[in-house]
């Protein structure tokens, strides 16, 4: 039996959106947009940071830091609920 709480995607962006708020990287206009669970494992995304060109910029790496974060933290708390 899981130890996970069930929560709609809705709150958990909410609560993941927090998170990236108040950390010490946070740069405006940073925010995970959607989530989905891959086997056991919270994957958020949202917008990137790319240039023009669509390669990486600096904000890339943050951005990709802060979600790789936010699935250690949230993935052994929370499972996606889809009937919520």
């Amino acid at each position: 039996m899981s130890d996970k709480q069930a929560i709609s995607r809705n709150e958990l962006l909410m609560i993941a959106n927090q998170i990236i708020q108040d950390h010490d990287s946070y740069i405006e206009g940073m925010r995970a947009d959607a989530v989905e669970e891959k086997a056991d494992v919270l994957v958020f995304k949202g917008n990137y940071f790319l240039d023009d060109n669509g390669l990486p910029t600096p904000n890339t790496t943050m951005v990709f830091n802060l979600f790789k974060l936010l699935a250690h933290q949230l993935s052994p708390k929370f499972t996606l609920d889809d009937a919520k």
